[in-house]
């Protein structure tokens, strides 16, 4: 989920041409929820293969992604989570809770025949497994894309990759690579120019948006420590936060008190702890264990995998794959 940050947040409008070439860390669980999401058939059905595996996270990956390399050059590295904190735990549990809310309401809305209500409910019943995480690695491992696996958050792996220099920014939505410490998020990476949003049925027009972190900073008036302090108080993927704060109030009370320590005691009690907190997003574990090289696509593997175990059309499949990879070079 992520903290909610919007209201303050400070960031430039790009076209995917103002992308081209640049080489991302991209959030891949949080891209392969967004294609189980969201790619589903008219009652919110998944897609799926005669076995009855599901197989819209491979879709949406494989077309998504070559569609990227092919119409922009965009050089994608995919991050993948590892252990999550342990309190990380409460949110997983309240995610599973809202998870089975809607799978109910997905259920009573196939009954009563209302397939539109049906989809927007089902959007929000995903479950990423570790066959499907295990077949998307496989996926790319055959288009040539590099892997790179987070000893703990994919976002905290991907801020350090790009503090380093290996990348140029971290692709997400979330705004937790900020609080990382990423120089550059990169937002809504998508050819569809649309979002749509669950709860009210209905698609918007988007477009990719970069948000530097210096640039956010200067404007806000704080530093990155202070925006953590700040993420704490609105609430994060660690901590609940403080009922009645939402960002622009957050950022009123940090520049007011610097930090939390300093703030009235009844903020600092709902607040959590503070310091396990500031060490998950200051101080998280990430490696330098990574190799991004890019390598030439397996074509046969790749049609094999799609057409002959998951029935994806032949056609359209090669025919993405010759628009992604038929011209490019392989030294990067």
């Amino acid at each position: 989920m992520g903290v909610l940050l919007t209201p303050i947040i400070v960031k430039q409008t790009l076209s995917l041409d103002d992308l081209r070439g640049a080489r991302l860390a991209v959030d891949a669980h949080g891209e392969l929820y967004q294609f189980l999401a969201l790619i589903r058939l008219r009652d919110g059905t998944p897609l799926r293969d005669s076995k009855g595996r599901i197989t819209s996270h491979l879709a949406g990956l494989f077309y998504r992604t070559t569609r990227l390399i092919a119409d922009y050059g965009l050089q994608l590295v995919f991050v993948f989570d590892g252990v999550p904190p342990p309190l990380k735990m409460a949110e997983l549990d309240a995610r599973r809770a809202v998870r089975e809310r809607y799978e109910q309401e997905h259920a009573a809305a196939l009954a009563a025949g209302d397939l539109p209500a049906a989809y927007s409910k089902a959007t929000m019943t995903s479950r990423l497994t570790r066959d499907m995480a295990g077949e998307a690695r496989e996926l790319l491992r055959l288009l040539g894309i590099p892997i790179v696996q987070a000893p703990s958050e994919a976002e905290a792996q991907a801020a350090h990759m790009a503090r380093a220099g290996a990348v140029w920014a971290a692709a997400t939505k979330d705004y937790d690579s900020l609080l990382f410490g990423a120089p550059r998020v990169v937002r809504f990476l998508t050819v569809s120019g649309k979002e749509f949003l669950p709860s009210q049925g209905i698609a918007r027009p988007i477009e990719p948006e970069l948000i530097e972190l210096d640039r956010l900073l200067d404007a806000l008036q704080i530093r990155r420590e202070q925006l953590v302090d700040l993420a704490m108080l609105v609430g994060t993927d660690f901590n609940s936060g403080v009922k009645g704060i939402g960002p622009k109030k957050a950022l009123k009370l940090v520049r007011e008190h610097g930090r939390i320590e300093r703030m009235p005691d009844d903020i600092r009690r709902a607040v959590g702890d503070v310091d396990a907190v500031r060490q998950i997003y200051l101080a998280p574990p990430v490696t330098d264990e990574y190799d991004i090289r890019f390598e030439e696509p397996d074509f046969e593997g790749v049609v094999q995998f799609l057409c002959g175990e998951r029935e994806f059309s032949r056609d359209r499949v090669t025919a993405a794959l010759d628009r992604a990879f038929r011209q490019r070079s392989f030294d990067a």
